[in-house]
């Protein structure tokens, strides 16, 4: 498992009852997490829970005044690397906490290839709020290249570049559907040496259609591999798809790039331990090709 462990701002204390209580800075937050079947513990009250609705959605119920969005950040392994936390109406907070392992793991390899000279240049597709583009950017990447169809979370993912001191590094972040910018790519020749991709478990495709991940994802990444440059550092898939186990996405890196490349492939749970009680939360799976 891949545990997210080195945080300073952020803790997870506990989790059950299909909820997990969580410390975002100062600011104590309940939000609901389906993977969270037992009993919890013996909780303080949060500054803000969030409560489901049975006609969907839901709202949150704020007990304690805190800021509308606030800044935390992480101890990155080149440096602090700050993000804009602000709770919104889908329950979320603009960060997945249990991604900085994956942080770690590209700051490593990126910052590796500078120190012998190379240029590296990053693709992050369904790149939400940007925290994998910060990282990298930090790291040194020459060129960090952001995708997300949403232009809110584009906003949001120049404000944590701004947060984190990186506002004047090459980090193109482009609202553009994901599919359609990799074939233009793919057309126009261009390559990289990092390639990080988050999908969603559903969505719409171009023309409207449907889009599920576990008929979408072989294609996608077959796709996206082609945009590899001849020297490689990672390719970097997460899912948060319940029934997708980690090994669905080691063996279909295996068949996709390592014909190609050779090299190793991972993939593990993602956790986040939690400080009040032995527990770990599993926060979705990570696929890892490396030559």
């Amino acid at each position: 498992m891949y545990l997210s462990d080195r945080w300073l701002d952020y803790e997870l204390l506990d989790a059950g009852d299909g909820d997990k209580l969580e410390r975002w800075g100062d600011v104590i937050l309940q939000r609901p997490d389906p993977q969270a079947i037992w009993p919890h513990g013996h909780w303080q009250k949060p500054d803000a829970r969030y409560i489901r609705s049975t006609a969907g959605g839901g709202h949150w119920q704020v007990n304690r005044s805190h800021p509308r969005q606030w800044v935390i950040q992480y101890p990155g392994i080149q440096a602090p690397l700050s993000f804009v936390i602000e709770p919104t109406g889908f329950k979320h907070t603009g960060l997945f906490p249990e991604q900085a392992a994956n942080w770690d793991y590209c700051t490593e390899r990126i910052v590796t290839a500078r120190l012998a000279g190379r240029e590296v240049r990053i693709l992050n597709l369904f790149a939400y709020t940007g925290a994998a583009s910060v990282a990298c950017s930090a790291a040194g990447a020459t060129e960090v290249v952001h995708v997300d169809a949403s232009k809110g979370m584009n906003a949001r993912a120049r404000e944590n570049l701004a947060e984190s001191g990186l506002q004047d590094r090459l980090v193109r972040c482009l609202a553009d559907d994901v599919q359609k910018f990799v074939e233009r790519e793919i057309r126009r020749g261009r390559t990289y040496e990092g390639i990080i991709m988050d999908p969603p478990s559903y969505g719409r495709g171009p023309a409207g259609e449907l889009w599920k991940l576990e008929d979408a994802l072989y294609g996608l990444i077959e796709k996206t591999s082609q945009l590899l440059s001849d020297q490689p550092l990672f390719f970097l898939v997460n899912s948060y798809t319940t029934g997708l186990a980690p090994l669905v996405l080691r063996d279909i890196l295996g068949l996709v790039i390592r014909p190609r490349f050779g090299g190793r492939v991972e993939a593990e749970e993602l956790g986040l331990p939690a400080t009040q009680r032995e527990l770990i939360l599993p926060c979705g799976a990570t696929g890892r090709w490396e030559p």
